[in-house]
């Protein structure tokens, strides 16, 4: 299973004539935020892969179109156009949802299949005034609210999430200590208690594509996704109920 991951950075590879034939290999494609909907239209156009996204605190015109309680707020005339714009780019928005991909799905012990199990999360830490900021309080929130769809899985599936998928990195994790680049705490929360194989996010810049920008904390890799890159998971669960077994290749087309 490969999946292309896309994070603040509109990349000359991705957004290419030639696209569609570089990554006709890949399931699906991750965007990790920062982008513009505009180039997220190009991808699901031209690559016609299933396509899930969240926010991050950049680039967020349309932001308010898929939260209703900031339309209400902000922009009530537009309340009406909320679902048609959802279900307009031809992507999943996945702030705050688990979701159980039936056509993303793999061989569980005994050859049953399963489905792939993705959850995601919008926003950065707070550091002024803008959208799609917040504590981490507020952010544990988000996550908590998650919590009754992660124990289905985990009875239904014996594992909770595969992905999950955020703008913003866990504290400590390939973040950094400026007020805007911090990570969130509870994000290292999520990775001791729900145990994803891969957390994908965006939001850290690096200057140099060559940096390092994966890590590993417990069971979960964690994967930088600016500009772009390509995650080949490769998931087997064992025997023993929660454990993955497989491989994780990372590749880049520079």
């Amino acid at each position: 299973m490969k999946f292309l991951c896309v994070s603040d950075q509109v990349d000359p590879l991705v957004y290419s004539t030639t696209v569609k034939e570089r990554y006709s290999d890949i399931d699906a494609v991750l965007c990790a935020g920062d982008l513009s909907m505009e180039y997220m239209d190009f991808i699901v156009d031209a690559l016609g892969k299933p396509t899930f996204f969240i926010f991050g605190n950049h680039d967020l015109g349309e932001f308010h179109l898929y939260h209703r309680q900031t339309v209400l707020a902000q922009r009530p005339s537009q309340l009406a156009k909320m679902h048609s714009i959802e279900n307009g780019h031809g992507a999943d928005y996945i702030n705050r949802k688990v979701l159980r991909l039936r056509n993303l799905s793999f061989k569980a012990p005994g050859g049953k299949k399963t489905p792939l199990l993705l959850a995601g999360v919008s926003g950065s830490i707070r550091y002024n005034k803008g959208e799609d900021q917040y504590t981490d309080f507020e952010m544990k929130l988000k996550l908590l609210s998650m919590v009754p769809a992660l124990i289905w899985n985990k009875i239904r599936y014996g594992r909770y999430c595969d992905i999950f998928l955020t703008h913003a990195s866990p504290r400590h994790i390939n973040d950094r200590d400026d007020p805007c680049h911090k990570g969130f705490e509870c994000f290292n929360w999520f990775i001791k208690r729900f145990k994803p194989a891969l957390l994908v996010h965006g939001h850290i810049h690096l200057y140099d594509l060559q940096a390092p920008r994966v890590a590993k904390s417990a069971q979960t890799t964690v994967v930088n996704a600016f500009s772009h890159i390509v995650i080949e998971y490769e998931p087997k669960l064992s025997e023993k109920e929660g454990d993955f077994l497989g491989s994780i290749n990372i590749r880049t087309d520079r």
